[in-house]
């Protein structure tokens, strides 16, 4: 960071810093994420009224100021096009600032939930903040992984199957597809049209129920280990209680509370 300056070094120190400051600033890019995705799930697409347009271009305006905000500061700048949310995000302001096209272009801004994997950077770094995530790591992750996974992949379905699948009207429907898919609950109400939305519908299943059974295996055993790097041989993970570690036998000290 020594090496930038001015507004960029400011923006840096704002979307990857520590501290209070940055804490709370990508905090409240997560709510506004979260606040835009109800918005775009709740908002008719078929209609456009006066008052929505408004919000449109205020919404636009934002994300488009915080993705310039992104490529201003990314290091090299070809790692910004390598991110699949910096392109959703580039597609999502296209739609908002096109009127002419938001008839047949505004079901793309769906695409705006794949934001929601800022959320992995908020978890991540809110364990050095709250003792009680450091303690559950491994449940807030798994709850986040497949939260996040549900949210994506409905938003990918209702993207692919809208316009070709008549069983598949709004964001309610797909999420519905998603999460009968990935229980394996399967009623058959709702079925994907054509080679890619099978394909997608496999994928959904697979992954998903891998991400469904890890929440449940560590929601079972939520505090069995913790995570300390034996600085002899590397082990990551030990028992909350151990003193030595398993692999090589070296002294470790992990800062615990010991069992609840």
């Amino acid at each position: 960071m020594s090496d930038r300056k001015g507004l960029n070094r400011q923006l840096f120190w704002l979307y990857e810093g520590t501290g209070r400051g940055p804490w709370a600033f990508r905090l409240s890019l997560l709510a506004f994420d979260l606040v835009t995705i109800g918005y775009f799930l709740w908002a008719p697409f078929s209609t456009r009224e006066v008052t929505h347009v408004g919000f449109d271009y205020v919404i636009g305006t934002i994300i488009a100021l915080d993705l310039f905000a992104r490529l201003y500061i990314t290091r090299p700048k070809s790692d910004f096009f390598k991110r699949i949310y910096n392109w959703a995000d580039a597609i999502v302001v296209l739609t908002m600032f096109a009127p002419l096209f938001v008839q047949n272009f505004a079901f793309l801004r769906v695409l705006r939930a794949v934001r929601i994997v800022r959320a992995f950077t908020v978890l991540r770094r809110a364990r050095t903040v709250s003792g009680y995530l450091r303690d559950h790591e491994r449940v807030t992750e798994s709850i986040t992984n497949l939260f996040v996974f549900v949210f994506i992949m409905s938003a990918f379905v209702y993207v692919a199957q809208v316009r070709i699948n008549p069983d598949i009207n709004n964001y309610l429907d797909a999420l519905y597809f998603t999460v009968t898919s990935l229980t394996t609950t399967g009623y058959g109400d709702i079925l994907m049209e054509g080679i890619a939305g099978r394909l997608l519908a496999v994928l959904i299943m697979v992954l998903g129920l891998t991400l469904f059974i890890t929440m449940l295996r560590n929601l079972m055993r939520p505090g069995d280990k913790v995570v300390h790097e034996c600085e002899n041989c590397g082990l990551a993970r030990h028992d909350r209680d151990a003193v030595h570690c398993k692999h090589c036998g070296a002294v470790i000290h992990i800062d615990t509370h010991g069992f609840s």
